[in-house]
């Protein structure tokens, strides 16, 4: 198996217990988060030698979350230590008609402070063979840009295969902002992947014929987005991911993978929806196993949506599944019988 890098901000997650409303609570559920290290956990638990770089305090807090990385077998060693606090996001899961509601308290957090010199990428990237990032991390701060923007050069000066997740945050940045610093960025990128209306936020490229808000989506539309995508920044290939939501507790899931030449379309799952935070990142995690792997094309979209499929029936960030029970789901086996 690949030594792969993944590079972001983890935080405290807090969530109201079951669906409550954040007035109704009275205590949080409390587990950690943040895209990167979602999909270094992901890729741990296929096999690899998943190494999650961040910043992280000098503190209680910050040591335990460093232990729940390392529980789920993924590597500590490049992760900086110093900041102030480490940064947190509330959560209250929505249901049917309601939705989910998100809530950040991470400024000054330990990752927004971080220096370039925090980070030795020639000895991080030494052996590795991918490097992912998303489009949070530089969302983060101005220097997190800056690092973000030294690593993947580092990486590409490595010959080290690189992949971004868009994932705008509007709470984060503009998109006027995401564009500039997004488009400096993605000259190094190999593997774009974005959602159904990242590539509009980010770069203004929106798909044809689709309406998000009532669940409208053209493959046709999301194909002319991936050609866009390829022309303007010369990546390899673009995966998108496609979320037909119709309700917080149900969604219609699938996604299309292109790589230059071809389309590739997965099956398309419902899901009833226990966790849907992590969701975009187990595509990720699963989309980079299977192109290590060697995967086809058509199984690697296929992979991709199976794991993140498993990913919303699971509570927390993290998606705890094996490739074997992503593989049983790509073969059909999705009745959900108790296994005896």
């Amino acid at each position: 198996m690949a030594k792969v890098v993944t590079f972001g901000e983890i935080m405290l997650r807090l969530q109201t217990p079951d669906y409550q409303r954040y007035i109704q609570a009275k205590s949080f559920d409390a587990v950690y988060g943040g895209g990167e290290a979602n999909v270094a956990v992901s890729l741990a638990n296929y096999g690899h030698d998943a190494y999650y770089v961040t910043k992280l305090p000098e503190n209680p807090l910050g040591a335990a979350c460093e232990s729940e990385l390392r529980k789920y077998g993924v590597h500590t060693d490049y992760i900086a230590r110093g900041g102030e606090r480490l940064g947190i996001y509330f959560v209250e899961k929505g249901a049917s008609q309601r939705a989910s509601n998100v809530v950040y308290d991470r400024a000054h957090s330990s990752i927004s402070t971080a220096k370039t010199e925090d980070f030795d990428w020639d000895k991080i990237f030494d052996g590795a063979k991918w490097f992912h990032f998303t489009g949070i991390t530089p969302a983060v701060s101005d220097d997190a840009a800056k690092i973000s923007l030294e690593a993947c050069k580092a990486a590409k000066a490595r010959g080290v295969e690189i992949s971004c997740d868009l994932n705008f945050r509007k709470k984060l940045w503009s998109s006027e902002k995401a564009g500039k610093v997004m488009g400096e960025l993605m000259q190094y990128v190999d593997v774009v992947i974005a959602n159904e209306e990242d590539a509009e936020k980010v770069f203004g490229i929106k798909a044809s014929q689709t309406d998000i808000t009532s669940g409208k989506l053209s493959d046709e539309g999301y194909k002319e987005v991936c050609q866009q995508l390829i022309d303007r920044f010369g990546v390899k290939k673009v995966a998108i991911t496609l979320r037909e939501s119709i309700s917080a507790s149900v969604n219609n899931w699938s996604a299309l993978l292109y790589d230059g030449k071809d389309f590739y379309k997965s099956k398309k799952y419902t899901i009833n929806i226990v966790d849907r935070v992590g969701g975009g990142d187990s595509f990720g995690g699963g989309l980079i196993h299977a192109l290590l792997e060697n995967y086809s094309m058509q199984d690697t979209i296929e992979y991709a949506v199976a794991a993140s499929c498993l990913k919303h029936t699971i509570e927390g960030d993290f998606n705890l599944v094996s490739e074997s029970e992503v593989k049983a789901l790509m073969g059909g086996d999705g009745s959900g019988r108790v296994q005896r």
